[in-house]
């Protein structure tokens, strides 16, 4: 058995996508409450208005992680909901929101995993520039010491920041539907570089004012791709892909994480960008370069790559590939091949903090819902990060997203992610089978992946 004693077995959400809560208690607005109330922007103009009401319903969903058997909860903070303007003035029911939170999860046996931010930025810093504004790496210090301060008693697992590729692209990239306008690329390039500086301030925050020991990292995409073939040359060309930066987009992996590894952009990344990069000030790569204890890694599909004349080229899927209900490619040699190079370059801890599928899925006539195909895709990934871990990836944690059912951004409540449905009118919880799969994961540390899926009628 590969995975390790001490493996963290856990699953992820996000502040909007489940609490609700939008305007309860003093909590200001976030960009994405500014995003969902444009008719159009979402579909069938859904809004995380409600969600899944996590913020009055808490209690009953740490009681489900509990039946889970989950060892660990990673979860983020609604950064308006702890500072209605983004700095200032605190607002303590919204800060206390996330204090009973944390004790609940304590009384369960849980570990609590905080991710600062989850692509919610407080709407009054948004109109001051957002991460266009050098000044958001100290209004993210300041925040983040807010949060530090009330909660590092009983937390000491720290996320920076999720999946900056993310919002980058979708929010100040082609999909703009954030900035209401297209940046340009020179543009993108310096709101990313805001975003490294306002990790590293962060991550100096957590370092210098945590009550107990901190473990700090951040939680980027993996972005991944996998061989065509097992040849030496077509794992070379994988290599080459998941270790560089090949054109100007934002789906990479290195133009994010060697500032933060090595305290330098890739040279390949500065060759592709070298009319168009941002503007460094003094002291500012040093601050990135703030120490980190892991990498967590994003993955859910990656597209196929052969070693063509002229370097790495895509090899479309075949035929009828299975595929989510997103359209996504079932492929679950990602979670071997990402996990591996991305650990070959940076020779840290590796955490898995988002992995899934979304599906057509409904409560059925007998009450349960019937999601072999979740149940399966987990065995699949995750029988390839066993292999992973076999080979000597240093792979600490695997996170399932997502416990519920939950606001998935442009997509609304359509795709359904989670091992839990949530009904959206009556706001009742259904475990679906994979979460009793999941939970006999967990119980036996994978030891039942060499089988085949099983089921259960309740968790």
């Amino acid at each position: 058995m590969a995975f390790p004693e001490d493996f963290v077995w856990g699953a992820s959400t996000s502040a909007y996508q489940i609490e609700g809560g939008h305007d309860a208690d003093g909590k200001g607005p976030s960009i994405w409450d500014e995003i969902s109330r444009k008719r159009g922007a979402v579909k069938h103009n859904d809004t995380g208005n409600v969600a899944c009401d996590h913020y009055h319903r808490f209690a009953e969903d740490v009681g489900i992680m509990s039946a889970l058997g989950l060892k660990a909860y990673r979860f983020s903070i609604a950064w308006s909901r702890v500072l209605p303007e983004g700095v200032g003035g605190v607002n303590a029911a919204g800060l206390g929101f996330y204090d009973a939170l944390v004790d609940r999860l304590a009384e369960a046996g849980i570990e609590p995993w905080i991710t600062l931010y989850h692509w919610d930025m407080p709407l009054a810093l948004h109109r001051r520039g957002g991460w266009l504004n050098r000044d958001v790496a100290d209004w993210f210090g300041e925040y983040t010491r807010v949060v530090i301060d009330r909660l590092s008693d009983r937390v000491s697992k720290w996320i920076t920041i999720n999946e900056p590729q993310c919002f980058w692209n979708m929010g100040y990239g082609d999909q703009s539907k954030a900035t209401e306008r297209g940046l340009t690329h020179a543009e993108s390039l310096e709101v990313f570089h805001n975003v490294l500086r306002a990790h590293g301030r962060s991550a100096r925050v957590i370092r210098e004012h945590a009550k107990t020991t901190p473990s700090v990292g951040w939680a980027p995409v993996g972005v991944a791709w996998r061989p065509a073939s097992e040849s030496a040359e077509d794992i070379e060309a994988c290599r080459q892909m998941i270790q560089g930066v090949h054109k100007r987009d934002a789906w990479n992996n290195t133009w994010y994480n060697d500032p933060i590894f090595f305290g330098h952009y890739p040279e390949d990344g500065l060759r592709v960008n070298h009319d168009v990069l941002p503007e460094i000030e003094p002291g500012d790569m040093e601050l990135i370069h703030t120490p980190m204890d892991f990498l967590g890694i994003n993955t859910y599909q990656g597209d196929r790559v052969t070693m063509g004349d002229k370097g790495p080229r895509v090899v479309p899927e075949d035929p009828g590939v299975p595929r989510t209900q997103l359209g996504w490619p079932v492929v679950p040699e990602v979670l071997y091949w990402c996990p591996k190079f991305l650990g070959e370059r940076y020779d840290v801890p590796l955490y898995q903090t988002e992995n899934g599928m979304s599906g057509h899925d409904w409560v059925a006539q007998d009450g349960r819902v019937h999601d072999a195909h979740r149940a399966d895709f987990i065995t699949r990934y995750l029988r390839a990060f066993e292999r992973a871990i076999a080979d000597g990836v240093n792979i600490r944690g695997y996170f399932h997203w997502s416990l519920l059912d939950n606001f998935e951004w442009y997509e609304g409540y359509e795709p359904r992610f989670g091992l839990v449905h949530v009904d959206y009118t009556t706001l009742k919880r259904t475990p679906k089978n994979s979460s009793a799969w999941y939970a006999k994961i967990i119980e036996t540390n994978g030891a039942c992946l060499s089988g085949a899926p099983e089921f259960a009628s309740e968790v």
